[in-house]
């Protein structure tokens, strides 16, 4: 970015910022009290080892689609697997936390080769820059300040984000930056961008032999480039655009009231209820709208603070 990024912009004025109420589950800045934490924080393994079935069997679904009902499915299909990609993130975002099964290997092993690399993305490398993101929101370690700053934007500059995001500029650029990592001095880097490499070649190689090498490009490769960069720059200034650090929560992030829509399509697996996810970042994306809810019923979420939906939201970073 050129110069200082502008910061606060879009954070909520004081009188909608008051101190929430302590209830039988949380205090007054929404921690969960330790018999509250420890149910909040219970990781259904099982239930979590479907989810990681259900996105492949839907991922699969829609390339049926695709194949046995030609190119009149291909428009609905292209902009699904764009949604497919925001599902991998989302669990990929999961085990990166270290929140998707109990058992330690076994979260790693499939949040690195499963989910990860299928979606083009290092896990181990995520977690390091995200949990830099959460330990301080707009601190010199935020990852993602490029995403988030000088909100709100003219109509115009969102309009070219969002055009370069979903004709794949912003996707290339950022592909072709990661394949840069093949010539990096660091063994790890190179290593990872090899397996990434590599379950990308099994895929192609699947597509090839089941006599439709077509499917990977097109339903795969440029989904990823276009569609998902759009859902992705979305979802994130909708995490914390045009805010800043603070010690309150809600200056560092926004909450927006889920829809089914946007959770079937831009926020799945409760991945939306950002503000929850930051209060305490150790609860797993099943019981975030149960602590949610807990959040709003002691009034550190209110009316006038939350968004009511994600239209409104965007609507108010450009002007």
């Amino acid at each position: 970015m050129v110069g200082s990024p502008r910061l606060g912009g879009m954070v909520p004025s004081p009188e909608v910022l008051k101190p929430g109420q302590t209830t039988e589950w949380v205090d007054e800045v929404g921690r969960p009290n330790s018999s509250t934490r420890e149910l909040l924080r219970r990781i259904p393994s099982v239930r979590n080892g479907f989810s990681v079935v259900s996105v492949f069997v839907q991922t699969a679904l829609l390339i049926y689609v695709a194949i046995h009902f030609g190119p009149i499915a291909w428009l609905p299909v292209f902009v699904l697997m764009g949604r497919a990609h925001a599902q991998f993130a989302s669990l990929m975002h999961e085990a990166a936390h270290r929140l998707l099964f109990r058992n330690r290997s076994l979260n790693d092993f499939v949040g690195r080769w499963l989910i990860g690399y299928v979606g083009f993305t290092n896990t181990d490398a995520y977690r390091r820059v995200h949990m830099a993101h959460h330990r301080e929101e707009f601190g010199p370690n935020e990852p993602d300040i490029a995403l988030y700053a000088n909100y709100p934007i003219s109509r115009d500059s969102w309009q070219r984000k969002l055009v370069r995001d979903a004709i794949g500029r912003t996707g290339v650029r950022l592909l072709r930056d990661q394949l840069r990592g093949a010539r990096s001095k660091v063994v790890v880097v190179r290593n990872t961008l090899f397996k990434i490499l590599a379950v990308q070649g099994v895929l192609i190689a699947g597509a090839i032999v089941s006599g439709y090498w077509w499917v990977y490009p097109l339903f795969w490769l440029l989904p990823y480039l276009t569609v998902w960069r759009v859902i992705n720059r979305l979802r994130s200034v909708a995490e914390h655009g045009g805010l800043k650090a603070s010690d309150d929560r809600r200056v560092a992030t926004h909450s927006v009231q889920q829809h089914w829509s946007a959770r079937f399509f831009l926020v799945p697996f409760n991945i939306g209820f950002h503000l929850a996810h930051h209060v305490d970042a150790g609860v797993p994306f099943r019981n975030l709208p149960k602590y949610h809810q807990m959040l709003v019923d002691s009034s550190y979420v209110s009316v006038e603070y939350e968004h009511p939906n994600y239209r409104s939201l965007w609507t108010a970073l450009h002007t």
